[in-house]
């Protein structure tokens, strides 16, 4: 598999960081929505989920492809995008939370929630996907930008299941967020929240291990996540008490589903071939659900490009390549609409397996037993934990 060789975008001139800068917006919509309230609560949703599902019909698909070897100094302004948010984030968040519990803030108990729900969008939509970035990159202050996110929407364990279970395992029974064909985001989520924990923990236990220390060693970053997640909680009580917790956790809440709804997205069906003795082949770009809508790409920073994440998992946003369907299966709309129909499961399975069944014949036309896959129960990978 070789890098798409495209015309090339150039990405030393300021003006392309600024379409990938855009999430800005949905700042100021957050910040307005707490001081308006009413309809107002609405903007947030309406423009991360239905302005940009018109922008990418209107804008279509970008397939240009940036220098995959674009070094790092050309590349400042776009990792300052994604390294800023998490003071950004939690300005506003918290600032919102003085704002509705102790400040002038005249908004009714229901648009209280509403304000904290549209919050969950923004620390979903925008920064979790920032925390992704943020967590496969080599510096500690990126890796802790990262950390800061996740754990500011309870979920700091994420990290220790994507490095080191999603990106190992992906199409694997090993992986719980690699979503299984035919079955529906309501039993896909509750089977993620009860497993990913324990997943995690797994995983760095065995770790822990290799290196000779005990599940409890102080080195497992789960302490970390814990102390984090516990900062931001008593933060959030000490400046609105218990009404403060309670819209804090509804905002983190509103993220992870988030989370969870583009991990449902973005594997759905898609399994790697059992070579025999639990070996499975090398992840490839047809693993994963690959998108090119130009609009939805820049805000979700390139996310979409899925199928090169995947295949270079440390390539930062801008350099992730645009796969084509002769590579890598294609989704029919951007991640607003998927997310939509995701949570529609008649809609999400009209759409979406004729595709997973295609896919099986474009790839695997000598595979005639899919049971096997369906059901996650082919052989776990060898040495997994």
């Amino acid at each position: 598999m070789t890098d798409q060789t495209t015309d090339r975008p150039d990405l030393g001139h300021l003006a392309g960081v600024l379409p990938f800068a855009i999430s800005a917006l949905v700042v100021v919509l957050s910040v307005i929505a707490g001081l308006q309230g009413g309809w107002w609560l609405l903007t947030v949703p309406i423009v991360t989920i239905g302005v940009y599902s018109l922008l990418d019909t209107i804008g279509g698909l970008n397939e240009e492809n940036a220098d995959p070897t674009t070094g790092e100094d050309t590349l400042y302004w776009f990792r300052m995008i994604t390294v800023v948010w998490f003071p950004v984030q939690f300005i506003v968040v918290y600032g919102l939370l003085w704002y509705v519990t102790q400040g002038p803030s005249t908004l009714g108990t229901g648009e209280k929630v509403g304000l904290f729900m549209a919050l969950g969008v923004m620390c979903g939509g925008i920064g979790i996907v920032y925390a992704h970035e943020l967590m496969h990159q080599g510096t500690r202050l990126e890796r802790w930008m990262g950390d800061l996110l996740m754990c500011m929407v309870m979920y700091g364990h994420f990290r220790s299941e994507h490095l080191l279970v999603h990106h190992r395992y992906v199409g694997t029974p090993r992986d719980p967020v690699t979503a299984r064909y035919n079955e529906g985001f309501h039993r896909f989520y509750p089977r993620v929240l009860r497993d990913c924990f324990h997943s995690a923990w797994r995983a760095e236990a065995a770790l822990l291990s290799r290196k000779g220390k005990g599940p409890f060693a102080p080195s497992n970053p789960f302490w970390r996540y814990a102390a984090l997640q516990l900062g931001f909680l008593v933060l959030a009580f000490l400046i609105g008490g218990f009404a403060g917790v309670a819209l804090f956790l509804v905002t983190a809440g509103i993220a992870v589903l988030h989370l969870e709804v583009i991990n449902y997205i973005e594997h759905y069906g898609l399994t790697r071939l059992h070579l025999g003795e639990g070996k499975y082949e090398h992840v490839k770009p047809h693993h994963s659900w690959n998108a090119n809508h130009q609009a939805s790409n820049w805000l979700l920073i390139n996310l979409q490009r899925h199928s090169d994440h995947h295949y270079r998992p440390n390539r930062r946003y801008p350099l992730l390549q645009a796969h084509t369907e002769k590579d890598a299966p294609q989704l029919p709309f951007g991640y607003p609409v998927m997310f939509v129909l995701a949570l529609i499961p008649p809609a999400w399975r009209r759409i979406m397996n004729p595709r997973v069944r295609a896919w099986r014949k474009q790839h695997y036309p000598e595979v005639t037993d899919w049971s096997a896959y369906r059901t996650a129960s082919t052989p776990p990978p060898r040495g997994a934990p």
